[in-house]
C-alpha cells in the first residue's frame, strides 16, 4: 500500500490566507475555493465586492482542476483551439483559474478563483498553493 500526502485543516487555512493576501494586495475582489482530491469543497471565501456568482464559478474551477488533475486552463485552451465537442465533457468549469495542488506527483486538492481576469484568478490560486512550501509536481 502506498502512502500519499493529504491536505490538513492547517494547510487549507494557510492556502486560503495566502490567496486572500495576494488578492487584497492587488485590490481584486474575488471568491476563492479549496477542494480535496475528490473535488469536495473544504473552504470557500467570497471577498467584499465579489459577485455572488463568483462563488459558484470558483468552486467549479477548483473541482475541474482536482478531477482533471491539471489546471482548468488546459480545457479552455483545447476548446479555443476548435475542439468544441469538448464542451460536452463532464467537468464543471473549463475556464482558467483552477489549479491543482500536487505533492510527489499526486493531486491532493485544488484551488479555484473567480472574479478578475482568468490569469489573475490563476495567480491568486498559485499564491495560495505556494504558501504550503511544497514543490509542485
Amino acid at each position: 500500500m502506498r502512502t500519499r500526502a493529504a491536505l490538513t485543516d492547517e494547510d487549507i487555512v494557510k492556502m486560503g490566507d495566502a490567496a486572500i493576501a495576494h488578492a487584497r494586495a492587488n485590490e481584486w475582489n474575488v471568491t476563492i475555493a479549496i477542494v480535496d482530491e475528490g473535488a469536495h469543497l473544504l473552504w470557500l471565501r467570497r471577498l467584499d465586492g465579489a459577485a455572488p456568482v463568483s462563488a459558484e464559478i470558483a468552486a467549479a474551477k477548483a473541482r475541474t482542476a482536482a478531477l482533471g488533475r491539471r489546471e482548468s486552463k488546459v480545457y479552455e485552451e483545447v476548446i479555443r483551439q476548435g475542439r468544441t465537442a469538448f464542451l460536452s465533457a463532464p467537468l464543471p468549469a473549463m475556464l482558467e483559474g483552477g489549479v491543482p495542488v500536487i505533492v510527489n506527483g499526486d493531486v491532493i486538492g485544488a484551488i479555484g478563483v473567480s472574479g478578475v481576469k482568468s490569469d489573475q484568478d490563476a495567480a491568486i490560486a498559485r499564491a495560495g498553493i505556494a504558501a504550503l512550501g511544497v514543490e509542485q509536481g
